[in-house]
C-alpha cells in the first residue's frame, strides 16, 4: 500500500486548481468566438458573460478571478482571443472596460456564492445577477467615456444585453453545483 507525503498532495491539489483557472481562462476565450455583432452597438453579444460568472460561481472569488486575468492576459500577449479578434487593440476600443469588468465580475460573483449564497439555483442566481451587475457598471463606464454620455452607454452597452445576460445568470446558477463537482476537490 502506497502512502503520498504531505507534499504530493499539496503539489496535486495546487496543479489541479491551476488546471481549472487556466480552463475557465479557455473557456472564456472560446465564448469571444460565439459573437453577435449589433449594428447599433459597438459591444457584440457573446457567451462570455457565462463563463466570467461561472468561473466564480465554480472557483470561488480569487479563482474566477484568476481565471479572468489569465485571460486578459492571453489578450496582452497579442493572442487574438478577444469577441473582436484584435488582441492587445482590444484594450484601447470600446469594449475595454467589459474585459476589465471580468475580473471584478467573476470575484463579485465568486464571493457572493462562497459567503452568502446557499447551494441551491436562487443562491448561485443571485450571486451570478451580482456579478452581471458590476460588469455592467464597469463596462459602462468606460463605454460612457468612449462614447461622452451615460445616456449612450446605457443604450449601447446595457440596455440590449439585460434579457440575454439574465438568461446567461441563469444556465451559469443551474450548471454551478456540477462545475464545482467536476473543477473543486
Amino acid at each position: 500500500m502506497q502512502s503520498k507525503s504531505l507534499s504530493g498532495i499539496l503539489n496535486q491539489s495546487v496543479l489541479y486548481k491551476v488546471g481549472a483557472v487556466i480552463t475557465f481562462a479557455a473557456i472564456t476565450a472560446l465564448t469571444a468566438r460565439i459573437t453577435i455583432h449589433l449594428p447599433f452597438s459597438p459591444v457584440p453579444i457573446t457567451l462570455q458573460t457565462l463563463a466570467v460568472v461561472l468561473s466564480g460561481l465554480v472557483l470561488g472569488a480569487r479563482g474566477g478571478a484568476l481565471a479572468q486575468l489569465s485571460y486578459l492576459g492571453m489578450i496582452a500577449t497579442g493572442l487574438p482571443v478577444d469577441a473582436n479578434g484584435v488582441g492587445a487593440a482590444a484594450f484601447f476600443g470600446p469594449t475595454a472596460g467589459y474585459l476589465a469588468g471580468f475580473v471584478v465580475a467573476a470575484f463579485a460573483a465568486g464571493w457572493l456564492a462562497e459567503r452568502l449564497a446557499p447551494r441551491t439555483w436562487w443562491g448561485y442566481f443571485v450571486a451570478a445577477l451580482a456579478g452581471v451587475v458590476v460588469l455592467f457598471a464597469v463596462g459602462a463606464s468606460w463605454l460612457a467615456v468612449m462614447l461622452g454620455s451615460w445616456q449612450k452607454a446605457w443604450l449601447f452597452g446595457v440596455a440590449p444585453f439585460i434579457l440575454v445576460d439574465l438568461l446567461k445568470a441563469a444556465i451559469a446558477a443551474g450548471v454551478a453545483e456540477s462545475g464545482k463537482r467536476l473543477f473543486v476537490r
